[in-house]
């Protein structure tokens, strides 16, 4: 059984959750998210809560179980509240720039790195160090903020590099004389 399937999940006020053709579709302030269900899965919308169950014991359908309450989870909350991931950028000279439509990175190379803000997305930079990735999609935000952050990773000596705002980074000693 799963342990993460067999809980309802709950539609805070303001939030619409409807099934048509085997596309579950939540509507909400902030936009509207679709997700296209497995037919293993039976997904129903009663009393307030979306309740998912697998239609067989086939290994494919319990994993499948989980996983889609999770992913209706995710849309629900991104539809109300959203979600953000800030990143720090640490080094001599680093810094961010949101320029029109475009994320301007300065990371210590021969060049800035230009970064095209994808539609759906919102990137602020608060200050020069910080860049906060903001979006209804929880998988989209964190793939931008990992792009971003895969423009410089943070390195272990001196912890230069791009990092998140609860990353901690394992610093090694350098060599000694």
């Amino acid at each position: 059984m799963s342990r993460v399937g067999k809980y309802p999940v709950e539609i805070p006020s303001g939030v619409t959750v409807s099934i048509n053709a085997g596309v579950l579709t939540a509507k909400g302030k902030l936009g509207e998210l679709k997700l296209p269900l497995s037919p293993l899965i039976e997904t129903k919308v009663e009393d307030g809560k979306v309740a998912v169950k697998p239609l067989t014991s086939v290994a494919q359908a319990r994993m499948m179980w989980g996983t889609t309450r999770s992913l209706v989870a995710s849309m629900v909350q991104g539809v109300a509240e959203g979600y953000s991931k800030t990143l720090e950028i640490t080094g001599t000279g680093f810094r961010a720039a949101v320029q029109g439509n475009n994320l301007v990175l300065n990371l210590g190379y021969s060049h800035d790195v230009v970064y095209p803000v994808p539609e759906g997305i919102k990137i602020t930079t608060p200050r020069p160090t910080s860049v906060v990735v903001q979006g209804i999609d929880k998988q989209r935000v964190g793939q931008v903020a990992l792009d971003i952050r895969n423009f410089r990773k943070p390195e272990p000596y001196k912890g230069k590099g791009v990092r998140y705002e609860t990353e901690t980074i394992r610093r090694k000693e350098g060599k000694k004389k």
